[in-house]
């Protein structure tokens, strides 16, 4: 038997129950963490006119500006039950790091007098969930890099330029199921083990949409043609995943193409080895997608 909390799940992954955004349901002491970082850093912004850039130019400066905040993991999962768009500046993730990045990016473009943590999360809204709302329930969140870029994309937020960048090769052979088969790993699913079946069903649709990439023994010869800010997923070689790990691009002074992202080796924010040096030092990565903001 259902309890009332898993058929109020359910009415809303299918759309059927309240619009009220998620944001009503949580306090933003829950989720917004760092409003003196995101203070500082807007000041930076608006002192130095970044609204002025170019979308991708602008992404790839507020990256620069989160550079040395600590990698902390699992900074999504805030609650046992109700989804929120979130921020947190005190730890960010590869995921949140981009995210917060582009989120900025996005806000400070939208010129105002005055920007708030309310202005970022109404921004990571628009990106972080299916069709660009959040409804308070777990599944209403992209949880897979290839879905975030096909979903985002066909909204307008990004354009996926991979095939633009250089060759591909189409990713066969592979499910895309890692959440599912470990439900203990996520906060939401452990305390709501009713979401997995549905997490399956989402998954699997995944797995029908084709997923092309480009293999990391050409990104070398095609990397002058990322450009700063592009979002750059990081296909992996391991099974039940197409994408592992994501961050920025950067083009340095010296011309050269920077991997810029939250690391679990470094332990913070950093601005790593050139992009095909990145992907050559770990041997499961299989090769990248590239996603280009659009202002």
């Amino acid at each position: 038997m259902l309890t009332r909390r898993h058929f109020l799940s359910l009415s809303l992954l299918s759309g059927g129950a309240s619009l009220l955004r998620a944001a009503e349901f949580l306090p933003q002491s829950v989720t917004f963490k760092g409003v003196d970082k995101f203070r500082q850093v807007v000041a930076q912004a608006v002192a130095g006119n970044w609204a002025a850039l170019p979308m991708g130019a602008r992404v790839a400066q507020f990256g620069q500006a989160l550079r040395g905040i600590k990698y902390v993991g699992w900074t999504l999962e805030i609650d046992d039950r109700i989804e929120s768009p979130s921020a947190n500046f005190m730890g960010l993730d590869c995921w949140t790091f981009f995210e917060i990045s582009l989120g900025l990016a996005r806000m400070i473009g939208r010129r105002r007098s005055a920007y708030s943590p309310s202005d970022l999360l109404r921004e990571i809204e628009e990106t972080r969930y299916r069709g660009g709302v959040c409804r308070g329930n777990y599944l209403d969140r992209i949880h897979y890099l290839d879905e975030w870029y096909s979903d985002n994309a066909a909204r307008g937020n990004i354009r996926n330029v991979t095939r633009e960048v250089g060759p591909v090769v189409r990713l066969t052979g592979r499910g895309n199921d890692e959440m599912s088969l470990n439900p203990k790993l996520y906060r939401y699913l452990r305390a709501n083990p009713v979401l997995v079946p549905l997490l399956r069903q989402l998954e699997a649709r995944l797995e029908k949409v084709p997923f092309d990439f480009i293999p990391k023994d050409q990104v070398a010869a095609c990397e002058s043609r990322i450009q700063s800010g592009d979002i750059i997923g990081i296909v992996t070689n391991r099974a039940h995943v197409y994408c592992s790990h994501v961050g920025l691009a950067l083009r340095t002074g010296d011309g050269a193409c920077h991997f810029m992202h939250a690391s679990a080796t470094y332990k913070k924010v950093v601005v790593d080895k050139t992009i095909h040096e990145y992907l050559n030092s770990v041997k499961s990565h299989a090769g990248i997608v590239v996603g280009r903001p659009r202002g």
